[in-house]
């Protein structure tokens, strides 16, 4: 062997980075993921999978008045044939296509078990058997006429569409969902009748507006029923966007029963929301006593729907306990939109309401065009024939003479007659009892029948107005298919405006009295006790905050880290003893004091740091629905939180430590739901000690000593503007200075 052959490069051999062969090997998985099995075309809105399905199941010609097959025959077809993946995946998405609760209108008629609304599988593909619905035939209608491509299968042996004719707006009205590489799809199903008046108007105008599209398509219509509470706009966005999302919640009912009580009955849930699943995660929350406000619930459906909802308390309104239920559990779901299918040119995008119809309009007149090219080649070769035909019957006995002498009849009569090598081989497979049936009436009126057409056809094709004629005539043949059953499933409606928590009405409604020390620890006792009495605390301890509530209520603890703590009246601890300590309930920190406890009530509060910050802060922004509170005064370094007070009033008192006084108008000081606020006092030495809203009709009242409370009408004379310095206050303030 020579040395070139040993040490010579195999030109096949290319250098190449790592990276470079990893980026182009992937981007051709992700292509081939993305076009040939996750993403749906426009046009028929059909995954290959689903299209190969159909096309199998029209070649075992399973048609619906046919009897049914196996679908492990269907299966073994499509996989055999078009599709070389596993059984599972196909059998699968045989299955979606036949169950009534995943598919608007459902393509395959399955008989056996095909699974439930429960979430359970179907049988084994050995035991169920399948054929096709009306549905499928109208996509697959015209596919023998040219109207698509073919392109050969995997193995080259025989040919599949590229896609279906689509005579309905399959995309929209079945829905798809799938999981590309780098991008996903998600569109819910849509009412059939509902697209084909949005066709027909689209029609006229290709360029309408969401808004006039909307008048037709109120939304998705899902096969599993349910309510649509999704606000008018956000249905608008989503529509013009081709992104956004659909709330749906639970159809119910109350059913009345002896002496006042009542319960709740479910007859609709969510689109793919299984009901087994549904339960069995309400039944774990009622166990947890996360819904406080059931008793029971049980599962009484057979071949409807039915869960009974059975409330702990009559007194509870039904629509406060469903729309607590709403926010809990799966009986609302948000069903997203992302229309991201392939165009024409097989490029995936995200498409809009209008243009998603057009593209399937534009389909289907590629479909007319060459569903009629193709019938004018059909007649143009009957014409042929039918002329040679005539031929025959006007000089029959010589071409039976010719046909029984000649050594090579088909030249003799092409010769003799003129005719094409087709009507010839026409005339010689002929049969002789076909000679009986050659009048030349009915010869003569068939061809004349099929000028006409052809005349017609040739019309259509180059006329783009009779064009859309013709599909708006076949929308509307579609539409009265699905005019008597196809009532739309799912109403539309606005979620009622309800802010009641249905576990507080369950509290029984009583006048308490908090009590909380300078310890941290809480208790309530029952009743408006005297809030100038002396309570009991522990050795060293003593009273910070004592005022009066009711068990319904929410306490609003205000802590030096600017962070606002929730509690429920009713889940104080009772009793005469100490309490508890308030770090058992919120997660407040060792080294934080309280800064102030007082009922959320009132539409604002006024809260300042040491730094002389403050701000209004509304009272519903305050409270916090976990343990660690919330945070809406931003402390930092050592500053701190030092006073709270409810903002009645048109007229902010703030106090340093300084003992100088401000006061100035509350419309001064910004309102927020977090932040550090504004400067309310300026200090050269010390800090803010205490700041309150006061009535300027009123006058500023304060506390004064011997237990007194002293008011005084006219403070002019402290009247300034926000971070002034202030003066000193009257005669008597207190030492330290506060106004509590």
């Amino acid at each position: 062997m020579s040395d070139d052959v040993v040490t010579g490069t195999d030109d096949r051999i290319i250098d190449t980075a790592f990276s470079a062969a990893l980026s182009e090997r992937y981007l051709a998985y992700a292509l081939s993921t993305i076009t040939s099995r996750s993403l749906p075309d426009v046009r028929d809105g059909l995954k290959p999978v689903h299209r190969r399905l159909l096309f199998a199941m029209r070649q075992l010609r399973l048609d619906p008045g046919q009897g049914f097959k196996k679908s492990a025959r269907v299966v073994g077809d499509v996989m055999g044939k078009f599709h070389p993946h596993g059984d599972a995946a196909i059998y699968d998405a045989m299955v979606r296509l036949a169950q009534e609760f995943a598919m608007r209108y459902r393509l395959v008629d399955g008989q056996g078990n095909f699974g439930n609304i429960d979430g359970d599988n179907a049988a084994a593909m050995r035991y169920t058997e399948a054929r096709m619905t009306e549905v499928a035939q109208l996509l697959l209608d015209g596919i023998d006429e040219d109207t698509v491509d073919f392109r050969p299968t995997y193995d080259g042996e025989s040919e599949e569409p590229c896609l279906l004719p689509a005579g309905i707006p399959n995309l929209l009205a079945n829905g798809a969902q799938g999981i590309a590489v780098g991008m996903a799809t998600s569109i819910p199903p849509h009412n059939v009748t509902e697209l084909a008046d949005a066709a027909l108007h689209l029609i006229k105008h290709p360029n309408a507006s969401v808004d006039t599209l909307m008048g037709y398509v109120r939304g998705p219509d899902f096969p599993t029923g349910g309510i649509l509470v999704e606000p008018a706009d956000s249905i608008r966005e989503a529509y013009a966007t081709g992104r956004g999302g659909f709330r749906v919640r639970a159809r119910w009912s109350v059913e009345k029963e002896k002496g006042g009580a009542w319960q709740v009955v479910v007859t609709e849930i969510p689109y793919q929301v299984q009901k087994s699943r549904l339960i069995e995660r309400m039944a774990d929350m009622l166990q947890a006593k996360k819904l406080p406000f059931l008793a029971d619930i049980r599962d009484e459906s057979a071949e409807d729907l039915r869960i009974v909802l059975e409330p702990k308390s009559r007194r509870l309104e039904p629509e406060v306990v469903m729309e607590s239920l709403f926010k809990l559990t799966d009986l609302e779901t948000r069903v997203p939109l992302n229309l991201n299918v392939l165009d024409s040119d097989g490029r995936p995008g995200v498409m809009s309401l209008r243009e998603t119809l057009n593209a399937w309009l534009a389909h289907r007149r590629e479909v007319l065009v060459r569903r009629s090219n193709f019938r004018l080649g059909k007649i143009a070769l009957r014409l042929e024939v039918l002329e040679g035909y005539l031929v025959v019957y006007l000089n029959l006995d010589e071409v039976i003479a010719i046909i029984r002498e000649a050594e090579s009849p088909r030249a003799r009569l092409m010769e003799r007659f003129e005719l094409t090598e087709t009507q010839a081989n026409a005339i010689l497979d002929m049969r002789l009892r076909s000679l009986r049936r050659l009048e030349e009436m009915a010869l003569k009126t068939e061809r004349e029948q099929l000028i006409t057409e052809q005349e017609e056809l040739t019309a259509l094709v180059g006329d783009e107005t009779l064009q859309w004629q013709r599909i708006t005539g076949e929308i509307r043949d579609m539409k009265s298919v699905f005019a008597k059953s196809d009532a739309r499933r799912t109403d539309c409606a606005e979620a009622p405006d309800i802010d009641v928590d249905a576990a507080e009405i369950l509290v029984e409604r009583e006048p308490i009295t908090v009590i909380c020390s300078k310890n941290g620890w809480i208790r309530a006792m029952k009743g408006h006790q005297d809030l100038e009495a002396e309570y009991k605390f522990k050795e060293g301890d003593g009273p910070a905050f004592i005022l009066h509530a009711e068990t319904t209520d929410k306490i609003l603890l205000f802590a030096e880290n600017g962070r606002f703590y929730t509690l429920s009246g009713d889940k104080l601890p009772r009793g005469r003893g100490f309490g508890e300590p308030v770090s058992l309930m919120v997660d407040l920190p060792a080294d934080v004091d309280i800064v102030r406890l007082l009922k959320a009530e009132g539409k604002r509060m006024l809260v300042a740091a040491s730094t002389g910050h403050g701000l209004l802060v509304p009272t519903e922004a305050a409270l916090a629905q976990t343990r660690s509170g919330k945070q809406v005064l931003n402390i930092s370094g050592t500053a701190r939180a030092v006073a709270c007070c409810v903002a009645e009033g048109d007229m902010v008192a703030s106090v340093g430590m300084n003992r100088k006084l401000l006061v100035f108008p509350i419309d001064e000081v910004p309102e927020m739901t977090r932040g550090k606020g504004v400067i309310l006092q300026r200090f050269k030495d010390g800090g803010l000690a205490d700041v309150t809203v006061y009535s300027a009709e009123a006058g500023l009242s304060w506390k004064a000593g011997g237990g007194r409370t002293r008011t005084e009408p006219d403070m002019s004379e402290w009247l300034g503007k926000r971070a002034g310095t202030g003066k000193m206050p009257p005669t008597g303030f207190p030492r330290p200075a506060r106004f509590t």
